[in-house]
């Protein structure tokens, strides 16, 4: 490989386009990857190791990279593995709530969080009541009086 040089920018140039794949591909590590070629570029920078030297630095930093970002990963478990996400009202079970609206006829309005649900139940209540959720039932929650 002589007359071939790799200059500490080339690195820095690897680093910002995994950076910029990591847009397009989410969650594949490659920002973590193009971390370990900016600090390859940082070496090179400073010391002149070869080309040899900086390929199996950075081979041995972006493995080190990728299984840091795995074990990151697995340690922090995001909301999207929650398996209420997408059923927003089964995460108001068992909630107690207070009827903005009474109940009559077997549906009323509650006030949670902060939106107002439709709700329905087995006897009608006045506004005010405190009711509790019982179930689901689509986009509306199932209640009984407390």
């Amino acid at each position: 490989m002589e007359g071939f040089r790799v200059l500490y920018w080339y690195w820095w140039c690897l680093a910002l386009v995994l950076a910029a794949l990591e847009m397009f591909i989410p969650g594949a590590a490659l920002l973590w990857i193009g971390g370990a070629a900016g600090v390859v570029g940082v070496v090179a920078l400073v010391f002149d190791i070869g080309l040899v030297a900086e390929l199996v630095l950075f081979g041995v930093l972006a493995m080190l990279a990728w299984f840091l970002s795995r074990l990151l990963a697995r340690r922090d478990p995001d909301d999207t593995q929650s398996g209420t996400l997408n059923r927003r009202g089964e995460q108001y079970l068992g909630q107690v709530l207070t009827l903005e609206e009474a109940i009559v006829n077997g549906y009323g309005r509650a006030r949670v969080a902060d939106g107002i649900w439709r709700v329905a139940g087995a006897t009608d209540m006045p506004q005010g009541s405190r009711v509790r959720v019982t179930g689901v039932d689509g986009a509306i929650l199932r209640v009984e009086g407390t």
